[in-house]
């Protein structure tokens, strides 16, 4: 066994039999390793991109995503992926070729400290060699997993990538530890639970990743808290239960900070502070739950308890005496007003963002796998849409990179083939990553790509037009999306009504990507935000 066996094998062991990437010299031997190993590997157009599908696989499954690049340019343009993988806190194994052992420490060409690069972005930066392979890879791939998940990186020399390994590969145990005893600081849990009348569940991505949405309601229900989401955990509750209150940080933030406030008692919830957009301005006292210990300190919170988030919310529930907490018509009434305001700045007679988002919901199936990109719409998009479940939602929240939605709907719909998939993005974000239709068109994969077309970087000149100085560097120029779909392979559409829209969406998908251009006015944006 070879150090690329060892690490194929070492990855279909934690769950992981494909593999993105953009190879290069160095890589030969891996590629061939994936080849008779049985692990699927997909050439993205770009390691940026690769990242980014590696880390959707991750969000999707709950295993490592695997992305591979080749040395000096290909490393330093992966490097944004992992940094994106890394505040949205998703496991993934990253390796990146490198110049042979006897001449890296001299030569220059296309050399980079590989181990000074990736460091700042990920949880460990490594070299992977033949005589310590086990020893790496069992910690590297316990080390993505381990809470809070995220990237490791290593590098693999051009002269290790078939050499012989020494001893076997033993895949460690991925899955959370349980432990026999949450451990709590402070007051005691129950104590604050009972003093409280407006309490509010907070949660977030490590609930979402324990799927601990049966736990937070059936606490909900007890001492009659209001539930609120942050963005990449949506899905974990449904939000058509009635203590639902809405999703922190999106549109309508006013709306939604105002509830947040009122609250006499916020129970975070697996909770990360990463997402967080606004800074943290609730005054009510914070109980932390989670795998972690409340390190961030965005907010205080006098009470900690640190360990699994399922389990500790099953023991509060037991713990607690049933209370009334919100009248369901108060959250009732709240959310009310959370749909008014959705709708804030709409004109009638002319396409909307809000539209859009409206429109795809009454039209897709309710089990649609959604992908959103980063700008003026992901707001929108992050309060409007209501996934049917935990990891159908991709959003990339945490460092927020633009160019995430397109790779990240290939792989969701490369993964659940029978699912319907929507990528949502905007123009610019669409500019980033357009090749990777051509990808979506080979292989096959009938998603649809609903692009909001204003021909603006929108969320900068907001800012532009709010210290009223002229748009500058912020426009782009038309997307011809029919012609362009074309050039890939895909099918395109432009739509500037509802019922245009409408029927682009209710189209059958088959095995044809279909990009929909969506010439909306973002005039409506300036009243959201």
């Amino acid at each position: 066994m070879n150090l690329s066996e060892a690490t194929v094998r070492a990855l279909q062991a934690a769950g992981t039999k494909t593999i993105f990437g953009y190879p290069g010299d160095p890589s030969v031997g891996f590629l061939e390793a994936c080849r008779t190993e049985g692990t699927e590997f997909i050439l993205a157009r770009r390691e940026g991109t690769a990242g980014f599908m590696a880390e959707a696989w991750g969000m999707l499954t709950g295993r490592p995503g695997a992305v591979l690049s080749t040395l000096g340019p290909g490393s330093t343009n992966l490097v944004n992926a992992v940094a994106n993988a890394h505040l949205d806190r998703v496991p993934m194994l990253s390796i990146s070729g490198q110049i042979d052992t006897q001449r890296v420490a001299t030569f220059t060409h296309q050399v980079v400290d590989q181990r000074a690069l990736f460091a700042p972005v990920s949880k460990w930066a490594a070299d992977l060699t033949p005589n310590a392979a086990d020893p790496v890879l069992r910690r590297a791939l316990r080390l993505a997993m381990a809470p809070r998940p995220g990237p490791v990186h290593l590098t693999m020399h051009a002269d290790h990538v078939t050499a012989e390994v020494e001893g076997d590969i033993i895949p460690p145990p991925l899955k959370a530890m349980t432990i026999a005893q949450l451990v709590h600081a402070g007051t005691p849990p129950a104590a604050m639970i009972a003093k409280a009348r407006r309490p509010i569940i907070l949660f977030g991505i490590s609930a979402m990743q324990e799927a601990a949405g049966a736990e937070i309601t059936a606490l909900a229900d007890r001492i009659g808290a209001a539930i609120v989401a942050a963005p990449m955990a949506k899905g974990t509750v449904d939000e058509n239960h009635p203590r639902f209150a809405g999703t922190l940080d999106m549109a309508c933030q006013a709306v939604m900070w105002e509830f947040m406030q009122s609250a006499d008692l916020v129970i975070c919830a697996g909770f990360d502070p990463v997402e967080l957009i606004k800074p943290w301005s609730v005054k009510a006292p914070v109980l932390h739950i989670d795998q972690v210990p409340n390190i961030d300190q965005v907010y205080a919170a006098e009470t900690e308890i640190v360990g699994p988030i399922d389990a500790a919310l099953m023991m509060l529930t037991d713990a607690t005496k049933e209370a009334a907490g919100w009248a369901e018509a108060d959250i009732a009434t709240h959310r009310a007003r959370l749909a008014a305001a959705f709708d804030d700045g709409r004109v009638t007679g002319i396409l909307n963002p809000s539209d859009v988002i409206r429109v795809a919901r009454d039209v897709l199936p309710s089990n649609t796998i959604v992908s959103v990109d980063v700008g003026s719409h992901k707001l929108l998009v992050g309060q409007g849409w209501q996934p049917s479940g935990p990891r159908r939602f991709l959003m990339t929240n945490g460092l927020s990179s633009m160019g995430f939605s397109l790779p990240a709907g290939i792989v969701a719909k490369h993964v659940h083939r029978d699912t319907p998939v929507v990528a949502f993005t905007g123009d610019g974000g669409l500019a980033m990553v357009q090749s990777e239709l051509r990808l979506a068109a080979t292989l096959k994969l009938g998603l649809k790509v609903l692009v909001f077309v204003d021909n603006s970087l929108n969320r900068i000149e907001l800012k532009q037009m709010a210290k009223q100085v002229p748009s500058t560097g912020t426009i782009i120029e038309e997307t011809a999306i029919e012609p362009l779909a074309a050039s890939m392979g895909c099918n395109g559409v432009m739509a500037e009504t509802e019922t245009a829209l409408a029927d682009a969406l209710a189209a059958a998908p088959g095995e044809t990507p279909l990009v929909i251009g969506a010439r909306i006015d973002p005039a409506q944006y300036a009243a959201q935000f």
